[in-house]
């Protein structure tokens, strides 16, 4: 792992929620998209190297609509920079922690994700992500 990608907060009301972070760091977000396999829209936020990424459920049924529901607003995952998804699954799958999907899938700010079950991490969503445009040249 080369460093933290971002924080991912859940949130009910991105929209107040970018509101709220636009005054906390003075900027607006950078990115905004929606990633509705994942049933989610997300904004990004920046603060000097360190990135925010605040996530509100789409739908009912989705993670983070769930997380919500389940505990409030809140810290949901850490996200960390990988240079080889493939190679970094395989090693924690063998360090023994619970993969929730081997194959990484396409998540928002044109990363690809793969995530480790909190009970196989001190009850923290880690997140292991990679620019999609690295991913071919590590394989």
């Amino acid at each position: 792992m080369r460093k933290i990608e971002h924080i991912g907060i859940a949130v009910k009301d991105l929209k107040a929620s970018n509101e709220l972070f636009r005054k906390l760091f003075g900027t607006g977000p950078y990115k905004e998209e929606e990633v509705a396999s994942e049933g989610v829209k997300t904004s990004f936020f920046e603060s000097g190297p360190n990135k925010i990424e605040l996530l509100e459920g789409t739908r009912p049924d989705s993670p983070i609509s769930k997380f919500v529901d389940k505990k409030g607003e809140g810290i949901h995952h850490i996200a960390f920079d990988v240079e080889d998804i493939h190679a970094e699954i395989a090693r924690l799958k063998e360090e023994g922690f619970i993969v929730l999907n081997e194959n990484p899938k396409k998540g928002a700010d044109n990363k690809l994700v793969a995530f480790l079950h909190p009970k196989s991490s001190n009850g923290v969503l880690v997140e292991l992500c990679q620019d999609a445009g690295e991913v071919g040249s590590k394989q």
